[in-house]
């Protein structure tokens, strides 16, 4: 006998809090992604909605609140760089969390290929091309193209689940 497919979702039988905590049990890596704006600022967030598309081309997505501060920087520029932070950044990831501070201030970083920083120490960095973005609900799924990566073997990652941070043990 044929299934007949509804032709959209059913609303939600949850809050949002209980969605927010029911993701919260999917650990993830911390990244700070950071750019410069078409002005010259420097301009950087933490995320952890993060992961690899493909390996030819070489390709990553991230997710951006359509709220954000940064999102007018981000979305308009060419480029940016995701830096996976390593387990002993996390005062780091706090900060570029924090609103209405200096994010930038005493953070050693580089000057990557296209101008976005690179963050010193970080695990692991990803410079890329802003290929493509896609609007879903109060984000944009952002599409990069990796121009270069680099990564510092042995790094311990740092590591986000149920609202506080961690670092791997292997088991």
């Amino acid at each position: 006998m044929p299934v007949t497919l509804p032709a959209q979702a059913q609303a939600p039988s949850f809050s949002v809090d209980e969605f927010r905590n029911a993701l919260g049990m999917f650990a993830t890596g911390v990244t700070i992604v950071t750019a410069r704006a078409a002005n010259g600022k420097l301009v950087g967030l933490t995320a952890n909605s993060f992961n690899s598309v493909s390996l030819d081309p070489p390709l990553v997505l991230w997710s951006l609140a359509l709220s954000a501060s940064s999102m007018p920087a981000i979305s308009a520029g060419s480029h940016y760089t995701v830096n996976i932070l390593a387990a002993n950044q996390k005062a780091l990831a706090q900060r570029f969390a924090t609103k209405n501070i200096d994010r930038w201030a005493d953070v050693a970083f580089t000057e990557g290929l296209s101008g976005a920083p690179v963050l010193v120490g970080a695990a692991a960095s990803f410079e890329c091309f802003n290929r493509s973005r896609y609007d879903e609900g109060d984000h944009i799924i952002f599409v990069g193209e990796v121009e270069r990566c680099t990564h510092n073997v042995g790094a311990s990652p740092l590591l986000y689940h149920g609202g506080r941070f961690y670092t791997e043990h292997p088991l």
